[in-house]
């Protein structure tokens, strides 16, 4: 399955963004999905990710609260809604897929596929 990140962009502190993944060559219905960030300088790290069927979900403590991950499987696509951002959340935001369940995921364990990265730059 290939993915494809956007709705990344410019936004000021305390604003909003909504991201999107969408997925071809494959449905994403049976994968773990989830969102990771990269700044320059820093280790990937994980933002939120979602179980198969969206029945458990997970956040990076930095995030909770002020994200929303969800999943359309009919559209074959996640999303990642991200309120009351910070200049510390400037990064590339990557989307990825592990069949392997939503614990390998974010430990970023045998990732079947990764999205290109969306850049995000909150201004203060």
């Amino acid at each position: 399955v290939q993915l494809q990140a956007s709705g990344g962009g410019l936004v000021q502190a305390g604003g909003s963004l909504r991201l999107a993944c969408a997925a071809s060559g494959g449905s994403v219905s049976s994968y773990a999905m989830g969102w990771f960030r990269q700044a320059p300088g820093k280790e990937r790290e994980v933002v939120a990710a979602i179980s198969w069927r969206g029945a458990s979900t997970h956040y990076a403590d930095s995030m909770r609260g002020r994200a929303t991950i969800s999943r359309d499987d009919a559209e074959n696509t996640i999303y990642l809604q991200m309120n009351s951002l910070k200049p510390e959340d400037t990064a590339a935001y990557h989307c990825a897929a592990n069949k392997r369940g939503i614990l390998a995921l974010v430990h970023m364990n045998n990732i079947d596929s990764w999205g290109q990265g969306t850049q995000v730059t909150v201004s203060s």
